[in-house]
């Protein structure tokens, strides 16, 4: 599915995980910003925003992600909203088990940074 053909009120959430220990909190703004610019824009409602501490690579072992996984397992949300594929993890090896995961819960990943904000799970953003 194509960002551009979501209903109006499309439930999503927004994901960010940009913060790091010790640094200024402008990246979880910058993100969260990007994040909301980009649901008006595809008309997504965002349910929920969720922040992790970057650095972790593994998304599962994120409390922040886990909640992901469970809203889309709830059936609560549509489409995840991360700001770039290392959001998601810095280990590309890592991202498709996740994108899986989504997919067979009817959800899908779609980036709000402008270069890759077309694109959905799946593609080659990688």
């Amino acid at each position: 599915m194509i960002v551009q053909e979501m209903p109006r009120d499309t439930p999503a959430v927004l994901y960010v995980c940009a913060a790091h220990r010790g640094t200024s909190a402008v990246g979880v703004e910058r993100a969260t910003e990007e994040g909301h610019a980009f649901a008006e824009r595809y008309n997504l409602r965002i349910v929920d925003e969720i922040t992790d501490m970057y650095g972790e690579p593994v998304p599962s072992k994120r409390r922040g992600w886990a909640r992901v996984r469970e809203m889309a397992n709830k059936r609560e949300i549509e489409v995840a909203i991360v700001r770039w594929p290392n959001a998601l993890s810095p280990v590309p090896a890592h991202r498709p088990p996740e994108l899986a995961y989504l997919k067979r819960h009817g959800v899908q990943i779609v980036y709000s940074w402008a270069p890759l904000g077309v694109l959905a799970s799946g593609s080659a953003a990688r």
